[in-house]
């Protein structure tokens, strides 16, 4: 059977090795938060873009994530431009919205999106396990990656149990209101949660001692560059230079 081939630019993102997509969406978020110039900001987002589009994960997830994201970001614009004292650019009865607060709102929208984007396309084309390996060889403590690794593998664990406590409430006729008997029956829900949680973490401590478990992650795949990895992080690693050189430019102080 012929092999369906990826696209290059698909190729080189979602293939690439998961050490160089730490590093790059690391440096990205980093020159990307701290940046104050809007031309910088605007480019950055374009940039990641340009990349979650050449990576293609789920339209699915990458609607949901940015959703979820600009919900908040939302919130941010409800609030921000009638709260950060300045120059009020219009009035509308008793609301003032200031050019401070809108540039504000606009810099948390741009940069917000940019550092979204490029995670989407850099660490959502690496499954868990590749990015685990690739944190303990970039020297990060190994009770982190444990951590990292063992709360994405049984966080929907967790969700099952929830809706399985769901269901069953559902089924003794519970209707959630505002009144006493449904903060309490939520209380209990996150008290079982919890305690199943527990249970099921002794559980699987113990299949892993039976395993030969020592804390140490082993894996028969050794981690190599290859030509595809250099390429992403040079291309990476002058776009950041870009970004950095930009708000020096603009803005040396």
């Amino acid at each position: 059977m012929a092999c369906k081939t990826l696209p290059a630019a698909m190729s080189l993102i979602q293939r690439a090795d998961a050490r160089i997509k730490l590093l790059s969406t690391a440096g990205f978020s980093i020159v990307v938060a701290c940046t104050k110039n809007l031309e910088a900001a605007v480019l950055a987002l374009g940039i990641s873009l340009c990349m979650v589009i050449l990576a293609g994960p789920p339209a699915r997830q990458l609607l949901s994530r940015t959703a979820t994201v600009n919900l908040f970001i939302l919130a941010i614009w409800c609030i921000t431009p009638f709260t950060t004292p300045g120059h009020a650019m219009i009035n509308i009865w008793v609301f003032n919205p200031s050019r401070e607060g809108i540039m504000q709102a606009l810099f948390i929208t741009l940069r917000c999106n940019a550092i979204l984007f490029v995670n989407l396309a850099l660490l959502s084309t690496s499954n868990p396990f590749s990015l685990a390996y690739a944190l303990l060889a970039l020297r990060v403590h190994p009770k982190l990656v444990h951590l990292f690794f063992f709360s994405w593998r049984y966080l929907h664990v967790l969700n099952k149990e929830y809706e399985r406590a769901q269901a069953l409430l559902k089924t003794r006729g519970f209707d959630p209101k505002t009144d006493l008997h449904t903060y309490k029956t939520y209380a209990y829900l996150v008290g079982i949660l919890l305690i199943k949680g527990y249970d099921r973490a002794n559980r699987v401590y113990d299949a892993m001692l039976c395993r030969g478990f020592d804390g140490t992650f082993r894996s028969s795949r050794r981690l190599h560059l290859e030509g595809r990895d250099m390429i992403l992080g040079t291309i990476m690693f002058i776009l950041i230079a870009v970004l950095a050189g930009m708000e020096w430019i603009m803005d040396p102080c």
